[in-house]
């Protein structure tokens, strides 16, 4: 049915869409709505963008309507981005911008479900059903319960919704392992070899049934005499037979679950190397616990797999490869008939790896969720219990471990169905076999030991076939976890190394910004930035939050490399200089320093690992961190919780100087390092800095800015550019940028201490107020 208004008049209306209607023209449809609210200077604002079967309608905060036809318009394109919680629509025609809307990220998903339907307007061109009286879906097609979308065919999942796009793994993916498996390539050949042997030595006794049959049992049964030395020989060969199959399976799975560890070993190894050689901009969009569950389960897995499984497989695959090259040469038709089941489970293992594969990696995503509840609750089971969010936290874990069974069980659905019939179909293709080979015999085609041979060879064969269709889960497991390591292995750092690193030699610390430019994604941080840094100068920066002080930090530091410009130092760009040889001569010290479990020594020593104990106390004196060391009860021994519990702010931050100060370097990072202290400690810290700074092109970032006066020059940023460059007394004196700076923050400490009092008062009241509105609240 065709409308532009709601079916029924009498229910109430979505404030959001209020108006909406009214723009509506006859038989135009409505498929799909998006409430944007933020408006261009990221104030919260409240519009409204919908998209019908004609145009693309837009209503801004002041309640002002815009159109654009969406039917028939060549190049034209609504385009998504998303970036530090802020998402954007663009609507573009042939690359030029026509508007823009911008929304927080809690209505993204209807944001891809609208830029999918504007493209699917686009590619149809014609009249779509509207989603206000939208037909039913068909019997067959699934809808996305969040966005109401079609899901993909054989997919549970939509892609619109999705926060990645998830290709599903290939069993080809265990191939690329070989570059692991190389290095034992020739344990590997004698683990086949021996593989080989085995399977033969299995396949002697079916055969050695025949002469018993025919020769031993059937003479002896019809009173004939039969020589004890030919049952002996028999009796013999079969017990030779198991005795090496035995020997030569031992020495096979040793020897290849050995070769299956080491590589598991240096797969875990070669992921954790790369990772830790990747920037800190594929950190920032990974989550701890997924990263531990790829390099810990996901390895175990495929080195499971390749020590008990692929093993396995190769040992089916020869059994019946030989079985079936020795059930021909007994009577080819009888072998044909034996071979009847094994199209139909082929067909069968094909459907249902396609259900696997992806079914393991979704498994290990939903798993990784789990992980990411533990990795995330326990290290902030502080600030958990100081909120008394236990039971928030236990009932999220609850429910993504109850996610993680449903997806288990809806898999487990598929292979419950599959390996019994695989099994019927080997008792049924059995049962054949006995059928045709009685009427051979009874037709004196065959013997009675021949058929006897054939049904021992049979059982063989199809249970080697139902063990290769159970390896079909396995596999499928192996190839999900696969495709997870190597996607941590081709990703590619944003700070590549040089080809050919410039080797540094001695340090000065003179670094040179020349028209600086550095985005985050689509966003502009640093442009046009031009700064000249003398050795041994110390600099301040000072700005607003959002200026771009720790970006350009991270700059210098190359945890990211610059989008336009170069930074130089020594007259060297940076992007020349080995990433390791060039970051030695850096020493940072954080707003929030991060010690690792282990003793006091050995945190102060990690940027030095051969230091000795002279060197480790001489950085603590330094550093003002050597008299509280030894109150310790194990003094430089002393373990340190993890994350540096059991110490305090203050002591953290000395520990993290004396860190610094150890490793001696050229060039030095503050940033905020004593922002998060009393003044007592900030007194300390500061005695230490003192006797950090000295000799070193420092570079400082503080909020505060009397802590700033001992710098040679201070850089006051804004919106990632360089306003202004001088000494504390010049920049004063000009009254610009640094000046109201200075001034804001002089006003709001005199506020602060003279109005103290009365906000104690307005918070006491805001107290009380919020206690009676919880009490109204819970007893209306």
């Amino acid at each position: 049915m065709q409308h532009n208004h709601p079916v029924d008049d009498s229910s109430p209306i979505d404030p959001a869409l209020a108006g909406l209607y009214s723009q509506l023209t006859t038989q135009e449809n409505v498929l799909g709505t998006l409430v944007v609210d933020l408006d261009s200077q990221l104030h919260f604002a409240e519009g409204l963008l919908a998209l019908t079967d004609r145009r693309l309608l837009a209503r801004s905060a002041t309640g002002e309507w815009s159109s654009w036809p969406c039917v028939g318009v060549k190049g034209l394109e609504l385009r998504h981005f998303d970036h530090a919680g802020v998402g954007t629509l663009e609507l573009q025609e042939a690359g030029k911008r026509l508007a823009g809307w911008r929304f927080t990220l809690g209505a993204n998903v209807q944001a891809l479900r609208l830029v999918r339907l504007f493209a699917q307007q686009q590619a149809l061109g014609r009249e779509a059903p509207g989603v206000l009286d939208a037909p039913a879906a068909d019997g067959d097609t699934a809808l996305c319960p969040e966005c109401d979308l079609p899901l993909p065919p054989d997919s549970e999942e939509c892609p619109a919704c999705a926060r990645e796009l998830h290709t599903p793994p290939s069993t080809w993916v265990l191939l690329r392992l070989w570059r692991f498996a190389h290095p034992y390539r020739h344990q590997l050949l004698a683990g086949f070899l021996l593989t080989l042997a085995s399977t033969a030595a299995t396949l002697v006794p079916p055969y050695l049934t025949i002469p018993l049959m025919d020769d031993i049992l059937i003479p002896f049964q019809n009173g004939q005499h039969i020589e004890p030395w030919k049952v002996g020989a028999l009796l013999g060969g079969l017990l030779g037979a198991a005795l090496l199959g035995w020997a030569l399976n031992w020495a096979r799975t040793y020897l290849l679950a050995l070769v299956s560890e080491r590589i598991g070993a240096d797969l875990r190894t070669a992921t954790f190397d790369h990772l830790l050689d990747l920037s800190l901009d594929y950190f920032g969009g990974k989550r701890t616990g997924d990263l531990m569950a790829r390099i810990g389960s996901e390895t175990d897995r495929i080195c499971v797999f390749l020590s008990l499984h692929a093993l396995d497989f190769a040992t089916d695959v020869l059994m019946i490869v030989m079985t079936a090259a020795i059930l021909f040469s007994i009577n080819p038709w009888l072998a044909l008939v034996t071979l009847l089941p094994l199209p139909f489970i082929a067909w069968m293992i094909h459907v249902v790896r396609d259900k696997l594969r992806t079914g393991f990696e979704k498994i290990d995503r939903v798993w990784s969720d789990v992980t990411n509840v533990l990795a995330d609750t326990i290290p902030g089971i502080r600030v958990v219990k100081a909120f008394a969010q236990e039971k928030r936290e236990a009932q999220r874990f609850r429910e993504v471990n109850q996610h993680n069974l449903a997806v288990n069980d809806k898999l487990n659905k598929t292979w419950s169905l599959f390996t019994p019939t695989v099994s019927l179909l080997t008792e049924i293709g059995l049962l054949v076999v006995w059928a045709f080979g009685i009427w051979l015999v009874s037709r004196q085609q065959i013997t009675v030991g021949v058929l006897t041979a054939f049904i021992a060879y049979i059982g063989r064969f199809y249970t080697r076939l139902d063990s290769m269709s159970r390896i079909v889960s396995v596999t499928q497991k192996a190839a999900a976890g696969a495709k997870r390591i190597f996607d941590i292995l081709d990703h590619v750092s944003n700070v590549p190394e040089t080809a050919n690193p410039v080797k540094i030699e001695a340090l000065q610390g003179r670094i040179d910004m020349k028209n600086l430019g550095f985005r985050y994604g689509n966003r502009s941080v640093i442009r046009g930035l031009d700064l000249q840094i003398q050795p041994g100068e110390m600099i301040g920066l000072v700005g607003h939050s959002g200026s771009g002080k720790s970006t350009l930090v991270n700059l210098i530091c190359r945890f990211y490399d610059v989008t336009d410009g170069a930074i130089q130092v020594d007259g060297t760009d940076i992007r020349r200089f080995g990433v390791a040889d060039y970051r030695r001569h850096i020493g940072l010290v954080l707003q929030e320093p991060f010690l690792f479990f282990g003793t006091i020594a050995e945190n102060i020593a990690y940027g030095k690992p051969d230091a000795t104990r002279a060197e480790i106390v001489a950085a603590a004196r330094a550093a003002h961190a050597h008299e509280f060391i030894l109150r310790l009860a194990q003094g430089y021994d002393s373990l340190v919780g993890e994350r540096g519990q059991g110490l305090s702010g203050g002591e953290r931050q000395r520990i993290s100087i004396a860190r610094a100060l150890l490793i001696n370097p050229r060039i030095l990072i503050l940033d905020e390092a004593t922002s998060s202290v009393d003044t007592e400690t900030e007194k300390e810290i500061q005695r230490a800095l003192d006797n950090l700074v000295q000799g070193r092109t420092t570079i400082a970032i503080a909020h505060r800015l009397s802590t700033l006066r001992k710098a040679d020059r201070l850089v006051v940023m804004d919106r990632g550019q360089v306003v202004e460059v001088g000494p504390h007394d010049e920049l004063m004196a000009r009254q610009g940028a640094y000046w109201r700076l200075y001034e804001a923050q002089a006003r709001q400490v005199d506020s602060e201490a003279g109005d103290a009092g009365a906000e104690d008062g307005r918070i006491a009241l805001a107290t009380a107020q919020i206690a009676h509105t919880a009490q109204h609240a819970g007893n209306p």
